[in-house]
This record gives C-alpha cells, structure tokens and sequence, in this order.
C-alpha cells in the first residue's frame, strides 16, 4: 500500500491518522501482531465485519449532533469509500459498512475536514457520549445539557486513563426527568435538577451509575440524588481510574463496570473513586455554558407551492412526528428511518430542505431517527410535502411501529438470527393491521440480533433477540421473546423478562397475540407494563407456548427472514469489546510506548496525564514479567498485588518498601511536574531492568536447551 499524506490543521489529529496507516502498512508487512493491530484500529473506528476482507466504520458523533455539512461529507464519504448507505446507532453514530481498510486512513483524514472524528468509537474506550436528541429544545428541561456532554466527550477524547480499560464505558445526559437519554441503563448517567441555594438557582445532576445491557443486563444505582455542576468531570475521572485498575481484564463476559460494582458493592466502589481525588488534574470542572449550543433560528422565508396528496397522512404525522418546542413559535419534527437505514441519495436531497426550514441541528436520536429543530408552525405543511417526496414523513415516532434493531446477521460477526428484515416485517404487518397503534407510544419493540442487546432489547416492553433452535438434526432460526422492559422516570428502568423462543417466521404471530391480548383485556387506562405486571409471566408463557411447538414446523421456518437458503448459526468472534493482548513482547513494546506518550504529555505541561501514562507503562511492564511465570492477570490492582508476591518478595526486583507502594503513590500526590518527573524516570528505570531481566532469562533457558 502506499503512503498519502493528510492536509489537517490539527497535528493531534493528523498523527492520530498517519499513525493508523503506519500500522496498518506494518500489519499487511507481516510486522505487526493481529491481536496488537486490532486493538489499535478499533479505537480509531474500525471494526470488522461479518464479511471477510472489509471493515465496518462507525462515525463518532458526540450526544447525535450533526450539521448539514456533516451529513453531505458522510454521505459522499459513503458513496466513494462504501455502498451509499448510512446507518444511524443507538449510540447517536453512524456506520458505514463494506470499507477496505487500506483506505480508513484516507477516509477518516476527508472527514476531518468538517470536524468528524471516528476516535474511539469502538474498543475498550469511551464510547460515544449520548444525550437527550431533544435537549435544548425540550419544554420539560431545566437547562440544556449540550454543554455538559460536550465537555465530557473533549476531556476524555484521547484521554491516557481510558484507552485501553477492560472494556467500553458508556455515558448519557438526559434533558429531563423523562430521561429519554436511558441513564439507567448506562455505566455512568445524568439527569439535570436545578436546587436553591441561599437564593440562587443551582445546576446539578442526579447521577446514576453501574447500569448495562448486555447478555446479563443490570440496573443503575442512584450515586447521587444532586451532584453540583462542576463536580461532573471529575467524578467521571474518578470512576474512569477506579473501572481501569480494578475491573476484570480476562473474562470479557465480566468485565463491564456494572460486574465491578456486584463484586465490590457500590459502597466500596464510591470509597476508591474518592480516594482517587487526589491524582485528578482539578477536583472542580467549570462547563463553559456560555457556549450556546443553541442553533441558528431560521429566517421566515417565502413557502414555495407544494400539495399535499394525503391529508389524512399528514395529520397522523402532526399528532405523532411534531412536537412544540420550549421556544414559542417553532417546532421540533421527528423523522422515522426504518432500521436507521438512509440513503446517502436521500440525505443529499434532504440538507437543503434543513438549511431553508430547520435550525442546522441535526439529532440522532436513541431510536434510530432523527430530529428537526426550529421549524416554523408555517413551514410544517411544506417540510412535512418535502420529506414525504423522500420517503421520510411516515407517521409513528416512538410508536409501536417504530422499531429499533441493530444489523445482526447481515454485517455483525456476533448475529445468530436476523434482526434487520425481521423489524421490517413487524413494522408493515403493525401498519397495516393496527394502524390506530401509530399513535401508542406505551409499547416499544426493539431486536437484536444475539443477546447482546445492541437493539435494547433488554428494555423493550416486547423484546426480541436473535437464537436458535434444534429440530432434530437441523438448526431453526429463532427469537428469544422478552416482555416488560422500558424507561419509568428519573432514572429509573425495567429490565424486560425472557419468556420462551420461538421460531423466527413466527415472529409476527407473537406480536399479534400479545397485542391482541392487550387490548382485549387491558383495564382503563392501564398502561402495557402495568397489564404485564397484573396478570404475570407464565400468563404469557402459557399464550404464547404453541408457537414454541416444533413439531409443526414447516420448511418455510428453516429460512431465516432475509434469506433463501436453509439457516445455519455462523457466528464469528465479536470485536466490540475489544481485545486482550497477552503477549510479554508486545507488553514490554506497549510499556515503552507510553513512555513515550509520557514525555509528550510532559513537554506539553500535562503533569497528570504523564503520570498516567508512567503508571500504565507500571502495569504493563509488570504484567509482561508475570506471564512469563503464567501468572493470571485479571486486573491492574492484582497485577500491582501480584507482582510484589512473585518477584519484589522473592527478591529479584527491589522496592521500597515494596511495588504496591511506589506505583500506587499516583494517588498520593498532587501531579506536580516534580513527581511526574521523579516518577516517570523511576518507571522507565523499571522497564530498563524488566527489559535486561528477561533478555537474561531467555538466554539462560536457551544456554539450558543446548546442554
């Protein structure tokens, strides 16, 4: 491959870049570890796919905002590096898919050039922090949270302390107590509350912490009731260093923060985050909220002609895709994706349409759509006539019909059984048959296509996730059915329960029995989970069971939605987690690496992140020294407690008074640049003698082998 050069006014950025294609020249050359290699290529982004030989990109959009320059630089980025189609996340991204990775450096420099980062959008990082898609907008807010989930996705961009964690760490910011950002189901949450104080009003946040989905989906905790403003960033930092050191770095199934709070209990795991105050570069973070993130009003201009063909349809989308907005006169307007799938066609023909009638506000919202902001009341008849010409005007938001699923089978390496054509059917069949359900947002249908809930199918009120099952010696496509899952308030969520699986083809027939149910026999007013929680699982356990049957199975069942061919499970090995890397070579290699980092950090006057760095060269060097005994490492903390035991009390390393003390002494002390100094020429002095000692060892186990 041949090496470009990039044009960025960011040198941080652009080395991020050219440090990408530098590796994977080395990678294809044969010099480069697969393991080492693909750790670094997923916390740039790049992911691989189901299909052998291309990448899937995710694009890292911070709380889902984007701009209309955005949006036409990744749809022609789509077109010239992918297959013309841009796929909306869960997480507020957008992925592309079927990219050659000799040319995500080249593509990742063209996005750059409109502030578009794909940094740390997969791998064991901080993944993409998300918000409310309505905050600043939002009538119920008490502030916008834009600010604060900005700040949160800068500080930690490339921060030392979460590069490489055990695994992802999630963040929210919900603009309201409807906590539409789902902050219970994250590592880390916040929900804006306002409090008097000696007669000022004060910003603050109640903070949620330890929540997940996943295979084992877990509930947040309430950390605080009321968290001051300016004690956000920190806290985050804390917890960051606590989920680093101490979380589980073998068994990946484990190693979410959420498993560290069951170990430890939240008690304990509050005492280590303040007992990490100390090392932080400020125990106050001011959030500059004199940065307005509130868009550019549109001017009114001339409406030109237009017609609506359906008014009845573009009534239902008044009532359902519309809503006023806290700022009088404008509206923001909902655009329903199905499967979050959009054309880079349409997403061109769509950007004038924004500049001339909308705030240049984009969101990505949490259920694969996207949000207008600062529509004018008068302009709503013509946008509603524009995105209806598109395609983008159906009816629903939020609805029952309004599905969210993640790709599964068709691009995912961890997918079981489809999830994607799988919602494009339940959404038709639900239009279609129960079109009065357009207007019930009480139940929500999310799929995934294996149990590890990328759709959220942990918290939907009717749950799917891709499985299978075994008909004698052939394999069916199945869906796991889940029921009673979903946002409360305020932090607080259901975790929906597994009911039974049922083949896929019979996917729908779940759906219309438990609907039909519902409304036959729900009391007045009474709300989905609250005719769950009455009438109990095995109620629906025993109504759905005959279509758990398989002795009536029928060839159509042994084909999976999407497909012609009989189904098999072919599930390759998930990266988004990321790796482990165990290999003492590369571990030695990494240690000196951040050295490196470290004295970078340190020129710059970043004392705290060189400290950082000099710890986690600590780490890995250790680490390198007990693998060579095969000594298990799970976590940084039984590293450090390890080491001391098979090597300082053995006497071949010698610390005063032992390694625990002299690497833990990061907490100790304010990051001055004495101590980051004293303690970086102290840790490359213990990579110096790790480095001779196992050179030593090698040649006296090779000078063994010749006797």
């Amino acid at each position: 491959m041949q090496t470009f050069r990039t044009e960025l006014e960011n040198p941080i950025v652009e080395k991020d870049i050219i440090e990408l294609e530098k590796k994977i020249r080395l990678y294809r050359e044969g010099k480069l570890q697969e393991d080492k290699f693909k750790s670094l290529r997923l916390a740039r982004g790049v992911y691989g796919q189901r299909q052998l030989g291309v990448q899937m990109v995710r694009i890292k959009l911070p709380f889902g905002r984007l701009t209309t320059t955005q949006l036409l630089r990744i749809a022609g980025i789509s077109d010239e590096y992918s297959t013309g189609n841009l796929h909306l996340t869960t997480r507020q991204d957008i992925q592309i898919h079927y990219v050659s990775l000799d040319r995500t450096p080249e593509l990742w420099a063209k996005l750059e050039q409109d502030d578009i980062t794909l940094r740390e959008a997969c791998g064991n990082t901080v993944r993409n922090v998300t918000a409310s898609p309505e905050a600043g907008i939002d009538p119920q807010e008490p502030f916008d949270v834009s600010p604060y989930a900005d700040a949160a996705f800068r500080y930690f961009l490339r921060n030392p302390i979460c590069q490489d964690m055990g695994r992802k760490f999630k963040m929210s910011f919900s603009s309201s107590d409807s906590d539409t950002a789902l902050s219970y189901m994250h590592d880390l949450g916040f929900i804006p509350k306002v409090r008097e104080e000696n007669g000022k009003t004060v910003r603050g946040f109640k903070v949620m912490i330890g929540g997940g989905l996943g295979a084992q989906p877990a509930l947040a905790h309430t950390a605080y009731e009321f968290l001051p403003e300016n004690k956000v960033i920190p806290l985050i930092e804390g917890v960051l260093r606590v989920f680093d050191r101490h979380g589980e770095r073998n068994n990946r199934n484990k190693a979410r923060f959420k498993y560290l709070i069951a170990k430890l209990g939240l008690e304990e795991v509050m005492r280590l985050v303040d007992a990490e105050y100390t090392a932080l570069k400020a125990h106050t973070f001011e959030v500059d909220t004199t940065v307005d993130f509130s868009p550019s009003i549109p001017a009114a201009r001339e409406i030109p002609d237009f017609v609506i063909e359906d008014t009845e349809k573009y009534d239902r989308w008044l009532k359902t895709n519309v809503f006023a907005q806290k700022q009088d006169g404008f509206y923001g307007v909902y655009i329903k994706v199905q499967i979050g799938d959009i054309s880079s066609d349409t997403a061109r023909a769509m950007a004038p349409l924004v500049r001339d009638f909308a705030a240049d506000d984009i969101r990505v919202t949490q259920g694969q759509n996207l949000l207008l902001k600062y529509v004018r009341q008068e302009a709503l008849p013509f946008v509603f006539a524009q995105l209806d010409a598109l395609g983008l005007a159906e009816p629903g938001f939020n609805s029952v019909a309004d599905i969210t699923t993640c790709p599964g089978t068709d691009t995912c390496n961890l997918g079981i059984s489809n999830s994607m054509t799988t919602a494009k059917v339940l959404e038709n069949m639900l239009v279609q048959e129960y079109p009065e359900l357009l207007f019930n947002t009480d139940i929500k249908i999310k799929i995934s296509g294996c149990m590890n809930s990328c759709g959220q199918h942990g918290m939907a009120n009717l749950g799917f996730h891709g499985s299978s099952l075994k008909s004698g010696k052939s394999v069916v496509p199945a869906l796991q059915v889940l029921l009673g899952g979903g946002t409360v308030a305020n932090g607080e969520g259901r975790i929906a329960q597994k009911l039974l699986k049922v083949p896929s083809k019979r996917g729908p027939e779940v759906v219309r029995q438990v609907i039909n149910d519902f409304q036959a026999n729900k009391q007045e007013n009474e709300r989905f989970n609250a005719y769950f929680d009455r009438n109990g699982k095995d109620y629906f356990y025993q109504m759905l069971k005959p279509l758990a049957d398989l002795t009536t199975l029928t060839p159509d069942d042994y084909i999976d939605w999407g497909h012609q061919e009989q189904f098999s499970t072919a599930i390759g090995v998930g990266e988004c987690a990321g790796v482990m890397i165990d290999l003492v070579a590369t571990l030695l290699y990494e240690a000196d690496e951040k050295l490196e980092w470290a004295g970078e950090a340190l020129e710059d006057k970043r004392f705290a992140d060189a400290l950082y760095y000099g710890y986690s060269a600590y780490i890995s060097t250790a680490k390198a020294l007990l693998l060579d005994k095969d000594v298990k490492c799970n976590t940084q903390a039984g590293i450090i407690q390890d080491f001391d035991t098979h090597y300082v009390s053995e006497g071949v390393f010698s610390f005063t008074p032992d390694f625990k003390s002299e690497v833990l002494r990061i907490n100790q002390l304010e990051p001055t640049e004495a101590f980051a100094n004293e303690y970086l020429g102290k840790s490359l002095l213990f990579l110096q003698q790790a480095t001779t000692y196992r050179q030593q060892q090698r040649e006296n186990a090779s000078a063994e082998t010749v006797k």
